[in-house]
């Protein structure tokens, strides 16, 4: 069957379409005063029919039911079709979400800005055995008295038995009083944490957790000299120190291996680096090596961007001094790997493995993956080696004593792993060196020491009972409130499901045939909340009733034919009021509406009638007129739409065109053109405007044709205009006198003769009040003398043999003839002798001309540095510039300083840094950069290309040093930093002093920097300068100042 089409049914009907046209209802109404059952299905829209397949609801069709409910699959962005997951997610989050996947996986820690340094090293920590056993076994009042050592503890027992997915690191991060936002090197933190740890554990009674961070990462080294001569060693040699960490070199090597050779090889001694034997008492040749007394965990702290390569198992018994009674074979047991080029920056990521298991995890922050067997994802068999290549390499190493299990079988092959982004190794040793019955290592401790040990985790650890019933009650307080949020989850969901239902059966049935009885009006704007809202109001009608409590016509658009079975479905089970049955309609309303309709109609129609009148008085073809209107009022009448009643529009005939004394304005008025129309004309507009504004229909007076023009008006027009036409003339005389001034003609300047100095933006500000083009400009102030000068001259260039003054700023001066400051002085009311004269002179011996006796000539060497002077392209002497009144230097002074002060105070600015190739920086980047560029000068399509090679904008601060500077065109050009050659106009910057900061060197906002690349010493990776020596100018610890990791005392409570 096919589907039956409504495309077009429902379109509104026209003259010749079904049913009878609507305007000759109304005027039967009209003039019968009958309203008959057709009139009421006609103008109700009863007669048309259902429809079905809508895309939106018709509103003038009230038997259209569609579009109030999505197609069965579809949804909306809000209400009660909104996607299940939406519903789902104004629930609030699902603490079932956080919970971990199953007993065996491992806990995230949360990243609270930039902790990622932190995280990866507490995981590493925690995923130690003993270390974490070292830590639950400290007494409650040491934990209470150390609140590091607390939070930590309660860190590290969240981490083991809660039962979420990730922890909250906050309150360990704050009680460290590390900054959330600023990234730190995982190696420092870790050194300083230890250290601090050590400190907190120290007060502990208990030997186990007292030494347990010098049981696990403390080991001796000795250095040894030996005499080439009598072979005998130092005395030195026989002391050993303690170490927590060994420097290892990676740059340049391969492998771990290659490291350790490196750091454990034999340095030779002589010439002038020969070793003072006292027992041969003189300077001899020797050797100098570290001997390893015994093994902790082993550091290297260098990031490099080269594959490393280590192994899986790391034998270190052919490392020591001595021979050791231990197998020291150690297993890799955690890989920190960084992501970017610093270790201040970048993001840390942690592969940890789990000896209980023999899986690894990668821990990411909140996100712990299991990778397999393998450390990198993969599961390569023992007998294989095996090359991973990511992005980075080992920077750090450490090597961690702890027990494995007594498997004393190895493969033949030796695994090894090769990465680039690995930033720290941490191996753990295969077989202790003092196994207690449990596995442990022995340091004098038993567990008659550790009290209420209780939640054994699947791994063995024991967690005590204080901190086990603080889990124990927010796990069974979390898996509550998981409980309550599914169970409302279920009542949310089936309730949504039961209103979609309930819905979608109303909508089913509410619909009627065309004509067919009974029925009932409904407000369509409560039905589409019913059918949208997830709880319904009760039934509404009053907005859909008229005075007289039936349904009028007017809000046919508004209204629902339901049918009476929908009807009853709503009615009892929401109520409300009033019911509206199929006899409701106001028949009252609709008599008043086709009186209504049949008014409009005529007022459309005489209105109508009167446009083309309207067009010939516009046109000036009417000559019978009474009364006077305004011309572009009756103009915008003329092209209004025609309405059924008259607008505000339509007031205000005469408002434009009578004067504030209540007569006729003339017409010479702006605005105040006016037209005579006939009186039938006016009649009908001053009904109108009585009908919109009853108070003030006109506003203005009535005006006949007879009325006259206001004699006080007129008066004042003529007076306004001579006087503009008085100024116009004033200006124009102004731009003749000062015509070269005025079009800023370049003015050529002659040796000897006497000009006068006025500042640029007065003279800016003259140029725009006498121009034609400027409306309503401010005008300039009088003229006035100055006593003294507070502004240099500008300076002066020769240009095609004659002498010109370079433009200047709009707070400096500009020179002017003399003829023009005469001119400017009758103008603007200035006094000749007390202006600012300048004279020209040309010397070729300056000496002589400094020492003469003339007091007029002399000028102050001061002004001879500053560009009152300039060299004669002929060769024959020197130009100079004398002033009267003199310039004050003190007054210059000061403002000069200001005026620095302010241009060194910014900060993120932008600094354009311009790239060139080659030996000589083109003339036209070198002017650019000195802003030196002349506006008025003409610049070739070849000068004004703004490239010769790259150019950046740079976000800079005074307070920005060369060396971040270069650190930053390094980055953005690829130039190493010292075959950087920076310029700032015709000057080479300083380079010498790389700490020395922009403001330092003159740079300033917005300034244009050239660099040059002198291609003398080799391109390196970025990498290796932010990670090296003089990089690092801070004290290691600078990072954590002013946290608890650097104080000299635990963070003990008193």
């Amino acid at each position: 069957m096919s589907r039956p089409t409504t495309r077009s049914k429902n379109k509104r009907q026209k003259q010749g379409d079904e049913g009878v046209c609507s305007n000759e209802i109304w005027r039967r109404i009209h003039e019968t005063g009958v309203v008959t059952g057709d009139d009421i299905n006609q103008l109700y829209m009863i007669w048309k029919p259902v429809c079905s397949g809508c895309r939106v609801n018709t509103k003038d069709n009230p038997n259209c039911f569609c579009a109030l409910v999505p197609p069965p699959n579809g949804v909306r962005k809000s209400g009660l079709w909104e996607k299940m997951s939406d519903f789902v997610e104004s629930l609030g989050p699902d603490p079932n979400k956080d919970l971990r996947a199953s007993a065996d996986s491992p806990a995230g820690l949360t990243n609270l800005g930039a902790t990622c340094y932190a995280n990866g090293i507490l995981q590493c920590l925690y995923m130690n055995k003993l270390f974490r056993e070292g830590i639950f076994s400290a007494e409650p009042d040491v934990l209470r008295q150390q609140p590091v050592l607390d939070q930590l503890a309660k860190l590290f027992a969240q981490l083991q038995a809660s039962k979420l997915a990730f922890i909250d690191s906050s309150p360990f991060v704050k009680t460290l009083e590390l900054d959330n936002g600023v990234q730190q090197d995982s190696h420092e933190f870790l050194t300083l944490l230890l250290s601090l740890l050590e400190r907190c554990l120290s007060h502990s009674k208990v030997s186990k957790a007292r030494t347990i961070v010098q049981d696990l990462f403390r080991g001796s080294v000795s250095h040894v000299t030996t005499c080439s001569q009598c072979g005998r060693d130092s005395e030195a040699s026989s002391k050993t120190e303690d170490f927590y960490e060994l420097e290892l070199n990676v740059k340049g090597l391969k492998s771990l291996d290659e490291s350790l050779d490196d750091y454990l090889t034999v340095e030779e001694l002589h010439g002038d680096n020969q070793y003072f034997c006292e027992s041969c008492n003189t300077r001899v040749d020797a050797t100098r090596s570290i001997k390893l007394c015994t093994l902790p965990d082993t550091t290297t702290k260098k990031k490099i961007t080269s594959a490393f390569s280590f192994p899986a198992q790391l034998d270190m018994r052919h490392r020591l001094s001595e021979l050791s009674q231990f197998d020291l074979v150690y297993d890799l047991s955690a890989v920190l790997i960084h992501k970017g080029s610093g270790v201040n920056s970048g993001h840390y990521i942690a592969h940890i493995k789990d000896k209980n298991t023999g899986q690894w995890w990668e821990f990411d922050d909140e996100h712990v993956t299991n990778l397999g067997n393998h450390p990198f994802g993969e599961g390569p068999s023992s007998s294989t080696i095996k090359s991973i290549a990511t992005d980075a390499i080992p920077s750090e190493v450490r090597i961690a004593e702890s027990n494995g299990n007594k498997t004393h079988s190895q493969s033949s092959l030796m695994e090894i792993f090769s990465s680039c982004d690995a930033y720290m190794l941490m191996y753990h040793l295969k077989h202790g060196k003092n196994i207690s019955e449990n596995g442990g290592i022995a340091c004098g401790a038993n567990h008659k020491e550790i009290e209420g040990v209780v939640a054994t985790a699947r791994d063995g650890t024991s967690l005590p009972s204080h901190l086990y019933g603080e889990i124990h009650n927010f796990n069974a307080s979390y898996l509550d409130a998981c409980q309550q949020y599914s169970h409302r989850k279920e009542l949310e969901l089936s309730r949504i499901t039961d209103r979609r239902k309930e819905v979608r059966s109303v909508l089913a049935e509410a619909s009627v045939p065309p004509l067919e009885r009974p029925f009932y009006w409904i407000s369509s704007d409560w039905l589409r909340q019913w059918a949208d809202n997830i709880i319904p109001t009760s039934i509404n009608n009053t907005i859909i009733q008229c005075a007289h409590g039936k349904v009028p016509v007017s809000k046919v658009t508004s209204i629902k034919r339901l049918s009476a079975k929908a009807w009853d479905k709503l009615f009892s089970k929401y109520g409300g009021m009033p019911t509206l049955s199929h006899d409701d309609h106001c028949r009252d309303c609709l008599i008043h509406g086709a009186q209504t309709v049949v008014s409009a109609d005529t007022y459309r129609g005489r209105r109508e009638s009167l446009k083309p009148l309207a067009r010939d008085i516009l046109d000036g073809n009417c000559l019978d007129g009474k009364y006077f209107i305004s011309r572009p009022w009756l103009l915008q009448w003329w092209k209004r739409k025609v309405l059924d009643a008259p607008s505000d529009a339509d007031a205000g005939l005469t408002a434009a065109i009578s004067c504030p004394h209540g007569l006729l304005m003339p017409e010479q008025a702006p605005g105040a053109k006016r037209v005579l129309i006939p009186e039938s004309f006016w009649l009908f507009l001053y009904e109108d405007a009585i009908y919109v504004k009853p108070n003030d229909p006109l506003g203005g007076p009535t005006l006949p044709s007879s009325s006259i023009e206001c004699s006080q008006c007129i008066n004042e027009l003529s007076e306004a205009a001579c006087l503009e036409d008085s100024l116009r003339l004033v200006k124009q005389k102004q731009r003749q006198n000062h015509e070269k001034l005025f079009q800023a003609k370049s003015m050529p300047l002659s040796v000897d003769c006497k000009y006068f100095l006025l500042p640029s933006s007065w003279i800016l500000k003259w140029r725009n009040y006498i121009s034609p083009t400027f409306k309503n400009p401010d005008k300039p102030e009088n003229l006035d003398g100055h006593s003294q000068l507070v502004g240099r001259p500008p300076q002066l260039v020769f240009r095609r043999g004659a002498i010109n003054q370079r433009e200047s700023s709009a707070g400096g001066l500009t020179i002017i003839s003399e003829n023009d400051w005469v001119c400017f002085c009758e103008e603007w009311g200035g006094t000749v002798k007390k202006g600012i004269s300048a004279t020209i002179y040309q010397i070729n011996d300056l000496d002589n001309f400094l020492t003469g006796s003339d007091d007029k000539m002399l000028i102050c060497e001061d002004q001879l540095h500053v560009g009152d002077k300039m060299n004669n392209e002929n060769g024959t002497g020197q130009i100079l510039i004398k002033t009267c009144p003199e310039v004050c230097e003190s007054c210059i002074g000061e403002k000069e300083s200001c005026d620095l002060m302010h241009k060194l105070n910014y900060c993120n600015e932008d600094i354009c840094v311009i790239l060139v190739r080659g030996k000589e920086v083109p003339k036209s980047i070198l002017e650019a950069s000195k802003g030196l560029i002349e506006t008025d000068r003409r610049v070739s399509k070849r000068s004004r290309k703004t490239k010769n090679g790259s150019s950046v904008s740079l976000k800079v601060s005074a307070s920005t040093s060369l060396y971040q500077l270069k650190m930053m065109i390094w980055e953005s050009f690829g130039v190493v930093k010292e075959n950087q050659i920076l310029h700032k106009g015709d000057r080479i910057i300083d380079n010498d002093d790389e700490s020395a900061t922009l403001a330092d060197a003159n740079i300033f906002a917005g300034d244009q920097i050239i660099v040059r690349d002198s291609e003398i010493h080799e391109n390196r990776d970025i990498a290796d300068e932010l990670c090296c020596d003089k990089m690092d100018l801070q004290h290691t610890e600078e990072g954590f100042r002013g946290t608890l990791l650097t104080t000299n005392i635990s963070s003990q409570v008193v």
